[in-house]
């Protein structure tokens, strides 16, 4: 239980470092740009892997996990007086460039 904790931590501090400049960006606001991923991550990280006990493959359980992102992040932000056009731009934006990053390091360092 202690390793799944620690392996969330350091992919939610990387997640936070990649996508709160963007989120910050986007809204001026750090508190909204914060909360942004920190809503969606602990699903992503904890909630979405259960898919693959059903069956689900490992491919698609991270479309689906990331489509959530995207989509509830956009929602957070339209919440907060982004236009909907905008707000799913820079949702989309922020979760591709963090997920790429985030491969990317697994590929060639073995985390997050």
């Amino acid at each position: 239980m202690l390793t799944a904790l620690w392996g969330w931590l350091v992919a939610f501090f990387f997640t936070q470092l990649f996508e709160m400049p963007i989120y910050w960006k986007a809204t001026g606001s750090l508190r909204v740009a914060f909360l942004a991923s920190a809503m969606t991550h602990p699903v992503v990280w904890f909630v979405f892997p259960v898919l693959m006990e059903h069956g689900l493959s490992w491919g698609w359980m991270v479309v689906f996990a990331e489509l959530f992102a995207v989509l509830a992040e956009a929602a957070w932000l339209r919440f907060n007086a982004v236009p909907l056009a905008l707000a799913a731009a820079w949702s989309l934006g922020a979760n591709a460039f963090s997920a790429t990053l985030g491969f990317v390091l697994r590929h060639y360092l073995g985390f997050p």
